[in-house]
């Protein structure tokens, strides 16, 4: 998750004082301890907040630092997701393993019982958390689509192309409010997505979350644009993609959520939808160079659309997770 946006320091944080190094790099000045101390963020938003733990050395220079993300909403208040950095020059001296200690602490007495870390699938950061107690426990396969080389004819037909007893609809930003009821309980597609061994807890939706998720993006100066399936018969939205427009329309939008109601599943409307989400972005926003999606390595179905739109993986990355 994102790092609080602004922060203040606070206590230290507890038994964080690292030890001293057997003996300074040759040519160095002797070195002294490394301190760790909490920074809490005084804007925490619905669904979460954040703590920052810093290292220190000589209480000045900070040198390395763990991002602690607390989950609050019901169904997710025992998470909490890390990511811990050292400063390349800082590295082998026992700072990261410092923050993750710090960081399990913190959880714990936060009263969550799992946290997450997700780093490059094969980097030294997958050993290193490893090596200190985490697990591998999901894959996920990042893709991008070159938005100028789309084939755009071919989004335009798959588009077109008839859905008995569907049409499509869309909206930027926050839903409109004769949809938002259906859309908030359309959410509830994303309850059996593949998430091997991660614990994501239960994601509640409401018509207060889907709005303030919307207007969260818009706060950072980004456009929500959602396209939704919506059932012919009584108008309820079934199947939903969202893709997030950086604010200027240029650079990468990066794909959220997309969802397709077990019941309406096997017609192709996540093709359809995500089709059509990729050809009103293109036509809206012409600077807009690429899109970015993630997904599971053990859902074939959404890799299959990816794959068939377009999109060409970039590199994996793994998600672990350790009980705390």
């Amino acid at each position: 998750g994102p790092a609080p946006r602004a922060l203040r320091a606070s206590r230290p944080a507890p038994d964080t004082a690292g030890p001293r190094p057997a003996g300074p790099r040759r040519g160095e000045p002797p070195r002294s301890a490394v301190r760790v101390t909490a920074l809490s963020d005084p804007h925490p938003t619905p669904s979460a907040r954040g703590l920052v733990l810093l290292a220190t050395e000589d209480g000045r220079h900070p040198v390395g630092s763990a991002v602690l993300r607390l989950f609050s909403r019901r169904g997710q208040s025992h998470l909490a997701e890390a990511d811990v950095q050292v400063h390349p020059a800082e590295r082998r001296r026992g700072i990261g393993t410092l923050l993750v200690d710090a960081a399990v602490a913190a959880a714990r007495d936060e009263g969550r019982r799992t946290l997450h870390a997700q780093v490059e699938a094969g980097s030294p950061g997958e050993g290193f958390l490893t090596a200190r107690g985490f697990r591998p426990v999901l894959t996920l396969v990042h893709a991008r689509l070159a938005l100028a080389g789309a084939d755009l004819a071919a989004l335009a037909e798959e588009v077109h192309r008839p859905r008995p007893g569907y049409r499509l609809v869309s909206w930027d930003g926050i839903v409109p409010d004769a949809l938002a009821a259906s859309f908030a309980r359309s959410r509830r597609a994303m309850d059996d997505m593949p998430v091997g061994d991660g614990d994501f807890g239960r994601v509640e939706w409401d018509v207060e979350r889907v709005r303030a998720a919307a207007a969260a993006v818009a706060e950072r100066g980004a456009l929500l644009h959602t396209v939704a399936a919506v059932d012919s018969a009584d108008g309820s939205v079934v199947a939903f993609t969202e893709l997030v427009v950086p604010g200027g329309g240029e650079g990468d939008g990066q794909h959220y959520g997309t969802g397709v109601l077990p019941e309406h599943r096997g017609r192709g409307l996540g093709h359809w939808i995500k089709a059509a989400s990729l050809l009103h972005v293109r036509e809206r926003h012409p600077a807009l160079e690429g899109a970015l999606t993630d997904t599971a390595d053990i859902n074939p179905y959404m890799r299959r659309i990816n794959d068939a739109l377009g999109y060409v993986p970039t590199h994996r990355s793994v998600l672990l997770r350790r009980d705390v």
